[in-house]
């Protein structure tokens, strides 16, 4: 079954991927979107079961989802590129690394995970938001997650900004479950060893939805990576220190 995919480019340059993780549209990448594209040919879609993107039904894999982002590459035109993902963005840009190695020039992985038992699993605040969650009215949940996506100490502005952004363009139900399941069921850190594009590992220290500690554990196994943590930041850290998230994108894909 075929499956359209939302997806739009903006800037000039060497062709730059981005992955946005669960629930989150390609509107999530709004703070860093004009800092890229003054230096790349930036490439960001709507994962399957979001935005403007089909929602077929689930569960869906990372595999699949990193399908998505070859067609979009080729819809595109483009035979390579940088890749950027966040989150479960992150999963599928490892998966879009082992499997399609000639597409990915340079990798960034950002707040995410390998996956898998031998991983840091989610933590306790999350696990517990999760639990909470079917008790509380949507737009408080929704809220609720926004805050746990962020450091504790972060503005009120901004937690309004992408409050805003979700109530305006809502997840559907179905599709955050089919993605949620993607994944959960993905575990490549017997795997990652295998990626061979140069790979930047970023997160934030103070991230309450992927624990940090996976940072290390991606680096400790993909070769010729490197790690750059955000202090005090939290899972949505590219909202939170923008200018840093760009900056150091860019240093690295130089």
């Amino acid at each position: 079954m075929s499956v359209r995919i939302a997806w739009e480019r903006h800037g000039a340059g060497e062709p730059l991927l981005l992955v946005h993780g669960l629930g989150y549209a390609r509107w999530g990448w709004e703070p860093v979107l004009p800092g890229l594209a003054e230096r790349f040919d930036v490439l960001l879609f709507d994962n399957r079961g979001i935005g403007e993107s089909d929602a077929p039904p689930g569960p869906y894999t990372v595999a699949e989802l990193a399908g998505d982002a070859v067609a979009v590459l080729d819809e595109a035109g483009v035979e390579r590129a940088h890749v950027v993902g966040t989150s479960l963005g992150g999963m599928v840009a490892q998966e879009l690394a082992l499997a399609h190695p000639e597409r990915v020039d340079r990798l960034v992985l950002a707040c995410t995970t390998p996956g898998g038992a031998g991983a840091f699993p989610l933590p306790q605040r999350t696990l517990a938001l999760i639990a909470e969650a079917p008790s509380l009215a949507p737009e408080v949940a929704l809220r609720r997650f926004v805050e746990n996506a962020l450091a504790d100490d972060a503005p009120e502005e901004l937690v309004g900004r992408i409050y805003a952004h979700r109530l305006a363009s809502p997840p559907d139900p179905a599709g955050w479950q089919a993605q949620a399941a993607a994944g959960a069921a993905f575990d490549a850190l017997d795997r990652i060893g295998g990626i061979a594009a140069p790979t930047l590992i970023l997160h934030g220290t103070d991230d309450g939805v992927v624990d940090s500690r996976n940072a290390a554990l991606l680096a400790e196994r993909i070769p010729n990576s490197r790690v750059r943590l955000f202090e005090g930041c939290g899972h949505l850290f590219f909202w939170e220190d923008p200018d840093g998230f760009v900056a150091a994108v860019e240093e690295f894909l130089a």
